[in-house]
């Protein structure tokens, strides 16, 4: 019971944070101060009841998780929401949830070998992540142009939109980058983590497209942020278990 109420309890803190950084791309600190800070009364009732063990394991799961996920961040994989968001579930769920509900015991694949729920959790995050580039494919085949083809492994990453409209877009980014030669040509190169449009290049851009030197498309990123995938790849660890694993395990058996 303690685990369903755990989970019904994390719930709403995931979903905001989920709101928020599609709104404004950043989760305020406040939300994990208050997860934290309400959900120590889980974490204190297990510590009664558990003894010891419990002990152990939440100092496990804390530390593992804190080390592992604090080196990901300085190297720029996420960013510090989607950190402490990670810290503060391996604090609450120091231990994989098991519970049964009806007929049926979760996870419904089973528990996992590595039993921290939260690495669980994220590597259900980065799995579910390998599946939006497959979406993008999808969007831009529903959406084709001929200009496509001339950018085919864009269709994977962005999708396109008229340089007018940027300005009503937020949280877009350029995918490539556009110089002003000698000639008076444009040169374009590939821009690896996607340029805010607003911040560098808008103004020329629109004097670029007048001009004729681009077309009145240019390739944008929407930079989809993690949180999302995060709570994905919690509510999948809870209800199926680590699917990372388990994919991997079926592709070697067949």
């Amino acid at each position: 019971m303690i685990e369903i109420l755990k989970i019904l309890f994390a719930m709403p803190f995931l979903l905001y944070s989920c709101y928020s950084d599609l709104k404004a791309r950043r989760v305020s600190n406040r939300v994990w101060k208050y997860m934290l800070a309400s959900g120590s009364v889980f974490i204190l009732y297990e510590l009664f009841t558990g003894g010891l063990p419990y002990l152990k394991a939440l100092l496990f799961s804390g530390v593992v998780v804190f080390v592992s996920v604090y080196i990901l961040f300085q190297l720029g994989a996420f960013g510090g929401g989607d950190a402490k968001g990670l810290i503060v579930l391996s604090l609450i769920f120091p231990l994989y949830p098991v519970f049964r509900l009806g007929e049926e015991f979760y996870p419904l694949l089973g528990l996992p070998p590595i039993g921290l729920f939260t690495f669980t959790v994220f590597g259900n995050a980065l799995l579910l992540t390998v599946l939006v580039p497959l979406g993008m494919f999808c969007y831009n085949l529903l959406h084709f142009s001929p200009e496509m083809l001339k950018k085919p492994l864009y269709m994977f990453i962005g999708y396109r939109t008229e340089v007018s409209s940027l300005k009503y877009k937020e949280h877009l980014g350029l995918m490539e980058k556009f110089e002003l030669t000698e000639e008076g040509t444009i040169k374009r190169s590939f821009a690896r983590t996607g340029l805010d449009f607003n911040a560098n290049l808008k103004p020329e851009l629109e004097e670029y497209a007048k001009k004729g030197l681009i077309g009145k498309e240019v390739w944008v990123t929407p930079g989809l942020p993690f949180m999302l995938s995060i709570t994905a790849g919690f509510v999948a660890a809870v209800v199926f278990g680590d699917l990372l694993f388990y994919m991997v395990m079926y592709f070697m058996i067949y």
